[in-house]
């Protein structure tokens, strides 16, 4: 079906007005969960789970993202190890603070924040932090058991892209039809095992996908995680849909009219006229990373020790 022959469908279609979905409010919610396990923990065992965060270099937005998750580490009463290194520190030498991490005993988990400098293989790093206390959800032992079905350190946005599901559509989603647009293995293929493990059917799309709208517009479930600004339009989704915007792309002034401003991979105006339900930007997804990192931290702390999270 033709791009056009789409826009002639939505013409006479029903068009809902989108609810919102709010993940500030439930990335609130996540977070209180957090700290009500790890006030448990520290009140039975006197243990408190360490979250080891590793930046290298100067990059402003891995530093904005690297502030943020130390307040809020330390706000949910987990311990925050932080490690600033030079642009030009070697690879040897960023895998040997790798190794020293992973035998602290008072580091339940270790993120090395991308992307890193040039002369640092970044997988070679993520393949040596040990899975256990990988709570970025990165390493291939994590990745397998993913798409094996088997418990695992899941990568945390899209967790976070689950749980906002879960929370909107919750058992409905089986039988759904579900469309990720993005093949990366931070987001795209994991999404895609998650989706699968609620009984969605499931179908990556990507840059070289042909007829992208066609495939999208089919779709009861759509993951836009492609990184390019307003690329989903309203006419490619579905009347109905769920729509769950990964993207933040900062628009500058010049084209977003006077001053810079976030948008998501969805032209939001457009799919808001037409989705059942959609998240914005920001305010959608994004919240919902670092929430997800510090449930990860719990749970690695948790299955470290021998403990059972639900009984805190």
């Amino acid at each position: 079906m033709r791009p056009g022959a789409i826009m002639e469908l939505m013409e006479t279609a029903p068009m809902p007005s989108a609810q919102l979905i709010d993940g500030k409010a439930v990335a609130t919610d996540l977070r209180a969960a957090v700290a009500a396990r790890v006030g448990g923990m520290y009140a039975r065992l006197g243990l408190r789970p360490g979250l080891a965060v590793v930046l290298v270099g100067e990059d402003p937005a891995s530093q904005v993202y690297v502030r943020n998750k130390h307040k809020q580490t330390e706000a949910c009463g987990m311990q925050s190890f932080e490690h600033r290194l030079s642009a030009d520190t070697s690879e040897a030498d960023l895998l040997a603070l790798v190794a020293r991490l992973n035998a602290d005993d008072a580091v339940d988990g270790i993120l090395v924040q991308l992307p890193l400098p040039r002369q640092i293989d970044a997988q070679k790093v993520i393949e040596a932090i040990d899975p256990a206390k990988d709570v970025d959800g990165f390493h291939p032992i994590n990745a397998g058991r993913l798409a094996t079905g088997q418990p695992a350190l899941v990568p945390c946005t899209p967790l976070g892209c689950l749980m906002l599901l879960d929370r909107t559509l919750g058992a409905d989603m089986a039988g759904r039809h579900a469309v990720v647009i993005g093949r990366s293995n931070i987001v795209g293929k994991p999404m895609a095992q998650l989706l699968l493990g609620r009984d969605c059917t499931v179908t990556i799309a990507h840059s070289r996908t042909r007829d992208l709208a066609e495939t999208v517009h089919g779709a009861d479930i759509v993951i836009a995680a492609v990184g390019r600004p307003e690329m989903v339009r309203g006419f490619w989704i579905k009347p109905g849909a769920t729509v769950i915007d990964v993207g933040i792309n900062r628009l500058p002034p010049a084209v977003a009219g006077g001053k810079d401003r976030l948008v998501g991979d969805v032209n939001f105006e457009e799919a808001k006229a037409v989705a059942g339900h959609i998240t914005p930007v920001p305010g959608g997804v994004g919240p919902m990373t670092i929430a997800c990192l510090l449930s990860n931290a719990l749970q690695a702390a948790c299955a470290r020790r021998g403990i059972d999270m639900a009984t805190l």
